[in-house]
């Protein structure tokens, strides 16, 4: 079995899936039908962790990179993808029903600070649900020779938490406290308007 392939198609999926459910809710003006399609969406998860469980259990496939990039996929999905709907969703409101413009990320500040600090907790949710599932089927496949690539995923995930945390919120935490005296009232101000 391909799990490139698999993953690939759960990508493809989520992002039809999701532009269908958009297109139904502002273009048909159905909303059933676009509730419908959106709930569809952590279908694509769960057949994702299906395949690749069944792979490495049923098939008795040696785990390789693929399925390491699998459960970090899903914790992705999980911890980020209800976010990136959202950002989707106002993008199309705005786009095709006249809704209001998206909302900027501000360069600087306090609201930047605040959105480098959940985007970072997005990603510790994240890597210990990929940690969760490597680990889980690391143990169901009971074979540390088969399953030797998904536990050396666990350390890259946290290994790229790590570089998050320091390269995002610490740091715009720390050029924030160096801001100069006035800009961030400047900042703000710029918000309200």
């Amino acid at each position: 079995m391909n799990i490139f392939a698999a993953i690939l198609a759960c990508e493809i999926g989520f992002w039809v899936v999701l532009f269908g459910g958009l297109a139904a809710r502002y273009l048909l003006r159905m909303k059933r039908l676009s509730t419908l399609l959106l709930l569809c969406v952590p279908l694509l998860d769960i057949a994702l962790l299906s395949l690749i469980a069944w792979d490495l259990t049923v098939a008795g496939a040696t785990a390789d990179f693929a399925h390491g990039l699998g459960a970090v996929y899903l914790g992705f999905t999980v911890a980020f993808g209800h976010r990136v709907i959202h950002s989707v969703d106002v993008w199309f409101a705005h786009r095709f029903a006249n809704g209001p413009a998206p909302t900027k990320l501000p360069a600087r500040g306090r609201a930047r600070v605040l959105h480098e600090w959940k985007d970072w907790g997005r990603m510790v949710l994240c890597a210990v649900i990929a940690t969760v599932v490597l680990g889980g089927i690391s143990w169901i496949v009971a074979d540390p020779t088969r399953t030797a690539e998904l536990t050396s995923w666990i350390w890259r995930v946290w290994l790229v938490t790590g570089v998050w945390f320091i390269g995002w919120p610490v740091w715009v935490s720390a050029a924030s406290l160096v801001q100069p005296a006035g800009q961030e009232d400047e900042t703000a101000s710029e918000r309200s308007l």
